[in-house]
């Protein structure tokens, strides 16, 4: 099994995030038709910096980059130790993302159990997520957890 340990984001690797993930969420609420595409991208950016008033400093967030055993970056996570609809010692995990390049090969599964991992250390009980995206199924012939051959 893959392993992944996290880290906080660097000021450089937030810098990067920040655009990438405007860019994305914008195009998501475009093609649900929740937006224009005019001004998406800006209004993705304004959204984040409301939820993220302090960028990586702000209090109670995990702006977190994910390592390979060799220590190189493989994927990052945002996870707000406040739940959105206030549930008490639930963090929400409102990003996860493995690098392109190296998706396919169980980094993801391990990705999230250090996150998982993170919000426990930071006295969470639980972590929530929820996904609008379509979910790809496996990409290797073995049969994956909850699935059949």
């Amino acid at each position: 099994m893959a392993t992944v340990t996290v880290r906080p984001m660097t000021r450089t690797e937030f810098d990067e995030w920040q655009l990438v993930t405007a860019e994305e969420y914008a195009g998501e609420q475009v093609e649900a038709g929740r937006w224009a595409a005019e001004g998406a991208v800006e209004r993705a950016r304004e959204e984040n910096a409301q939820a993220l008033p302090d960028g990586l400093q702000t209090e109670r967030m995990l702006l977190l980059t994910g390592l390979d055993a060799a220590g190189q970056p493989v994927g990052r996570a945002w996870v707000s130790l406040d739940h959105p609809r206030g549930a008490p010692d639930v963090a929400f995990l409102y990003d996860i993302e493995v690098i392109e390049a190296r998706r396919g090969t169980g980094l993801g599964r391990a990705l999230l159990s250090a996150v998982e991992a993170a919000a426990r250390d930071a006295g969470a009980r639980a972590l929530e997520l929820t996904s609008s995206a379509p979910i790809a199924p496996p990409s290797c012939s073995t049969p994956q957890r909850g699935t059949t051959s």
